[in-house]
């Protein structure tokens, strides 16, 4: 149908091209004029100027509401763009589909989901308040590692300070033999095996740790650590753990009395590579 009706078509440009903008308004924008369409300029443009603000507000409202939603969970929202960048660059490499099975449960277990920025959140915080919640948050492996529970309460602070979370994978090579030691590890939650040179296996489990002999002696493993279920770690740099020993000389000498027990229970000569059997008393 013509955009202009047949009264219209001996009238001025101006009233012409108002009519024929408030009819492509009224298309584009879907919003009705009402039951009579108006008649004289002065409702036309009036009429165009209430659908202006009509759909500037529907937007403003659509707009509002799609952020409150995000906002509910922005966390998850986070994720799973961070996970839309991982497919797109296992997808741009080309990686087996074991591979991407195995990065996807990483994410998942890792992850679960929500993703913080949690060093720039610590970050912000006061001393006091980042203590208490990194006390809070490492609670289960405080009750449950004997070392942890009867050592001094500013010792285990310090030490958990320092300590970074890390997630491996059933199978996983938490540990190689030959390699330089430069962490050691503290379970949370998971089992592990360690593999010695006479294929005996030793099982570590909450509340262990492993790794720290290398620390102490700056020299090479001799034992491998595999982990045999999905382990949540707090893991601990040779530097924190020297500069930590440093302010307190006596749980240095508690970490070298139960290295040197964990050698000769595994026939070790020198001191090197990780062990710890379950059951292990607190030094």
């Amino acid at each position: 149908p013509p955009l202009l009706s047949p009264r219209l078509q001996n009238d001025s440009w101006g009233k012409q091209y108002s009519h024929a903008l408030f009819k492509a308004m009224s298309h584009m924008l879907c919003i009705g004029y009402g039951q009579q369409a108006p008649e004289g300029m002065t409702d036309v443009w009036l009429t165009m100027l209430s659908m202006i603000v009509g759909a500037t507000c529907y937007a403003m409202f659509i707009g509002h509401a799609t952020a409150l939603i995000q906002s509910l969970d922005s966390s998850r929202r986070q994720y799973q763009e961070k996970y839309k960048q991982v497919e797109q660059y296992m997808s741009f490499h080309k990686l087996p589909g074991d591979t991407r099975q195995r990065i996807h449960e990483y994410y998942e277990h890792r992850y679960q989901g929500k993703m913080f920025d949690e060093e720039n959140i610590l970050g912000e915080l006061s001393e006091p308040l980042k203590e208490e919640i990194i006390n809070f948050n490492c609670r289960n492996l405080v009750a449950n590692m004997p070392l942890f529970a009867n050592a001094d309460p500013n010792f285990v602070t310090a030490m958990l300070t320092k300590l970074r979370f890390e997630v491996f994978q059933p199978g996983d090579f938490i540990i190689r033999e030959g390699t330089v030691g430069k962490k050691m590890y503290f379970i949370q939650h998971g089992v592990v095996s360690i593999l010695t040179k006479g294929n005996k296996e030793t099982k570590l489990s909450d509340g262990s740790y492993f790794g720290e002999i290398c620390l102490l002696t700056r020299g090479r493993r001799t034992a491998s650590v595999r982990a045999d279920t999905y382990c949540r770690l707090y893991s601990l740099s040779v530097d924190n753990f020297n500069e930590v020993l440093e302010e307190y000389p006596m749980m240095r000498r508690a970490f070298e009395t139960v290295a040197m027990d964990r050698l000769d229970r595994i026939g070790e000569e020198q001191l090197l590579g990780p062990a710890r059997p379950l059951g292990d008393k607190a030094p």
